[in-house]
């Protein structure tokens, strides 16, 4: 009896490792950088339905199929969903935060983030950022970390090591997303529609939704990137 008990429980981890893994692949999650709070609380959920079916002796591995299956199921609809429709990611995966504007702190963004002043030193740090006044851009990514664009003269190798002028330092702005033109963004530049679709044709592209990315600079311009499908 013992040894049949220890023989499930084998069964059954073993089916539930590899599970596990099979749906890590499936879902394209092989980083734990891509890791969203979203896909977090995911996993958490996933392990404990696993857990809990594994030990318990009233439960065979077929339920332990029927909920991974489910569960990953209801993840994957929601990764599609996110993809396809770009207005549910704000909802689903949240948006990224532009917490440090021209080398400001924005004290709005800071606490509708719940983050404090030691928790953004400590993100900087990470990025070898020991001080704000290197940095020109920061925005908090959806995941929780933050992404930085240095001062001109904090950058490596730094403009006074070559005693070149200091130049001004410019951040991207999006202008198209999957297909999608960011009216505000586009409004924001002083540019409209017309003026963007003549900057794609310029491209080879020839319509809004044959470009997957294109955001533009100020003093570098636009960049356009098409889809996959498309020279």
């Amino acid at each position: 009896m013992v040894i049949e008990k220890f023989f499930d429980l084998t069964i059954e981890l073993i089916f539930g490792f590899f599970a596990l893994l099979a749906i890590t692949k499936f879902l394209g999650k092989t980083h734990i950088d891509q890791i969203t709070p979203f896909d977090f609380i995911s996993a958490l959920v996933l392990g404990e339905l696993l857990g809990n079916a594994i030990y318990d002796e009233n439960i065979s591995i077929v339920y332990i199929m029927y909920a991974i299956f489910i569960w990953a199921l209801l993840i994957f609809i929601i990764e599609k969903i996110t993809q396809k429709f770009r207005k549910t990611r704000k909802i689903l995966q949240g948006d990224p935060s532009l917490i440090i504007r021209h080398g400001k702190i924005d004290y709005n963004v800071i606490k509708r983030e719940k983050l404090d002043i030691n928790e953004l030193l400590s993100l900087l740090r990470q990025k070898d950022v020991f001080s704000i006044r290197e940095v020109e851009y920061g925005i908090l990514e959806p995941g929780g970390k933050i992404s930085i664009l240095k001062k001109s003269k904090y950058d490596n190798p730094t403009i006074e090591d070559l005693n070149l002028p200091e130049k001004v330092t410019y951040l991207p702005v999006n202008l198209v997303l999957d297909g999608e033109i960011l009216y505000d963004n586009l409004n924001a530049i002083g540019y409209d529609e017309e003026w963007l679709k003549n900057q794609i044709h310029m491209y080879g592209v020839e319509k809004i939704e044959e470009v997957f990315y294109a955001e533009w600079k100020q003093d570098e311009g636009i960049h356009v990137v098409p889809r996959n499908d498309k020279k």
